[in-house]
């Protein structure tokens, strides 16, 4: 099967056509900049020009930066505020007329991963974290995803979310080592570790590709592994969610 896969992020949103038995994508990539302002008439403007530009008539799927409960933003996440309560698949199809999947976009990463990358045939619990402009999280039991899990808002223990204290952007911002950030997420993934007891852990967002430079500093008991999928995955995972939502309602 085939399915045009969008990846919805911050700075950009990319689109490509997925083959969801092999979980590669079938030619290239198309990017355009996320609008400065990113509300829905913008953000929709975009993934119609996605659509447009690779000519494409059928499903579309997208890996979007919010929660949701029962199809609908729970917030406006790193896009815009008037984002919360729109049931985002309606929206786009009204607006464009293809049908949409949507999916959080951690979710979206971690389903690549379960089926073509690090998780693939793990069993047991298998938590993938990305670290990126903020922490995102993905929790599967055996295959089988619990949507919309938001493991980067835990409380720290100074009474803030340790996306404000562990997140690649919050590295940069304070010009951490390696080595200081990796300390950081040692208390992290420590104490997710002792929340979900998972039999694995993947490190997936931008910070994956350094993974060697802070995971010496993270003493935990569970196995932690880099992403595979790298900046493919967001799109991939995205196609794929498709797929994974007609295994749950069949």
């Amino acid at each position: 099967m085939q399915i045009l896969g969008i990846d919805i992020g911050g700075s950009g949103i990319k689109g490509a056509i997925v083959d969801t038995e092999q979980g590669v994508l079938v030619g290239d990539r198309y990017r355009i900049p996320t609008p400065n302002t990113a509300n829905p008439e913008n953000v929709v403007a975009v993934i119609a020009d996605i659509v447009h530009h690779f000519n494409w008539k059928g499903a579309v799927s997208c890996g979007f930066p919010t929660p949701f409960h029962n199809g609908k933003c729970l917030s406006g996440g790193n896009l815009h505020n008037t984002w919360k309560g729109v049931s985002v698949a309606d929206f786009f199809k009204e607006k464009i007329g293809n049908d949409f999947t949507i999916v959080n976009d951690a979710d979206a990463a971690g389903l690549a991963e379960i089926y073509f990358g690090a998780g693939k045939g793990v069993k047991g619990t298998v938590v993938m974290i990305t670290l990126g402009t903020g922490i995102g999280s993905s929790v599967f039991l055996n295959g089988h995803l619990l949507p919309n899990t938001e493991m980067g808002h835990v409380l720290h223990t100074d009474g803030d979310i340790f996306e404000k204290f562990a997140s690649d952007a919050v590295r940069k911002k304070e010009n951490l080592s390696r080595s200081e950030w990796g300390k950081r997420l040692h208390i992290y993934f420590k104490h997710i570790e002792l929340l979900l007891s998972p039999d694995l852990f993947i490190i997936g967002g931008g910070a994956s590709k350094k993974l060697d430079k802070f995971k010496d500093q993270i003493h935990i008991n569970t196995p932690l592994v880099a992403a595979k999928l790298k900046n493919e995955a967001g799109i991939i995972g995205a196609a794929l969610a498709v797929l994974d939502h007609q295994k749950i309602n069949s």
